[in-house]
């Protein structure tokens, strides 16, 4: 077997999670986008609360990308109850947002870069890399166990909970 076939064998299953985990990063980005930027638009409901309508924003793409990884990115792995996995998927989402909220509130507040162009860029381009990254190895580690490890997974997301 070639080493490029090797490779591919080792890590298949991996590369088709991270690829349906993009579509549906995706799908949730334009949500997140789109709704942060209806609601942050100067004629938008919530002009001068960029923090709010990322909060807002962020909450509705989430509550998609749970169902579409659920279902789909990662439907064979074993189900430990829609609360618990709801829960953490939201507590560590929370831990996400507050990478992009504190990517926003460096450029918006730090910096004074108040334009945006630059809350998208700050919050898009630093923030939601930085929180997929984490997401990502989260999800898999956390809420979406591999039932061979879902007792490990089990006792460490009860010690990150409590």
């Amino acid at each position: 077997m070639s080493l490029i076939s090797s490779l591919h064998a080792r890590f298949a299953h991996l590369t088709h999670e991270v690829a349906k985990f993009g579509i549906v990063g995706v799908v949730g980005f334009v949500i997140d986008f789109g709704l942060f930027n209806v609601l942050s638009m100067p004629a938008g409901p919530l002009p001068h609360k960029v923090l709010t309508s990322k909060a807002i924003s962020t909450t509705a793409a989430a509550t998609f990308a749970y169902f579409a990884n659920r279902q789909w990115t990662w439907k064979d792995r074993a189900r430990s109850g829609l609360g618990r996995e709801y829960t953490l998927f939201f507590l560590l989402n929370g831990v996400g947002l507050g990478i992009m909220e504190a990517c926003l509130l460096i450029s918006r507040y730090g910096m004074g870069f108040d334009s945006a162009l630059s809350n998208n860029v700050s919050a898009y381009g630093f923030g939601m890399v930085l929180g997929t990254i984490f997401r990502f190895w989260a999800y898999r580690r956390w809420v979406f166990v591999d039932s061979g490890d879902a007792e490990r997974n089990e006792k460490a997301a009860s010690a990150a909970v409590v």
